[in-house]
């Protein structure tokens, strides 16, 4: 076998450094993309379940009470499993929301029961890093008596912090 000539290898290292620079970024942006998943997963399905529960009882419509966030302390730059019978408080089991395997957010859900109606804010908390900055996720709703609950958009502030 010969040894690469000066442009041979040149052009080797070209290529090369044109895969990465073309790779790298990609593939950071799928990371990033796929811890997104969670908070953006978890906050459709408490908004389905809580639109579901609503509808279901049209001529006074309600959310579930509000929880307060679960599990209490966001982890912090690493998914962490829960302590058994974190997820089995009765909102949470009426929104058939929990995680039975690790994750990287914590998530709430506050409501307010209204005379001719019914509001909710779900919202998912995550510190992907461990530097104590969140990345903070939101969803609301709300629902008038003799009409289809309404969900509102959801919000990020700080995505990827």
């Amino acid at each position: 076998m010969r040894p690469l000539s000066l442009l041979e290898a040149a052009a080797s290292v070209a290529v090369l450094g044109s895969v990465l620079a073309v790779g790298i970024p990609a593939f950071l942006r799928n990371l990033h993309a796929s811890r997104l998943v969670e908070p953006m997963n978890g906050l459709a399905q408490i908004a389905r379940s809580a639109a579901a529960l609503a509808a279901s009882q049209p001529e006074q419509p309600s959310y579930p009470e509000s929880v307060a966030l679960t599990p209490s302390a966001v982890p912090a730059g690493v998914a962490s499993k829960d302590p058994a019978g974190a997820w089995e408080q009765p909102t949470w089991r009426s929104l058939q929301f929990g995680f039975t395997t690790a994750h990287r957010y914590a998530f709430e859900f506050d409501s307010e029961q209204r005379t001719r109606g019914a509001r909710y804010k779900a919202s998912s908390h995550g510190d992907l890093d461990g530097d104590g900055q969140l990345s903070d996720f939101s969803i609301q709703g709300e629902v008038r008596s003799g009409k289809a609950p309404l969900t509102f958009p959801l919000e990020m502030h700080r995505e990827i912090e």
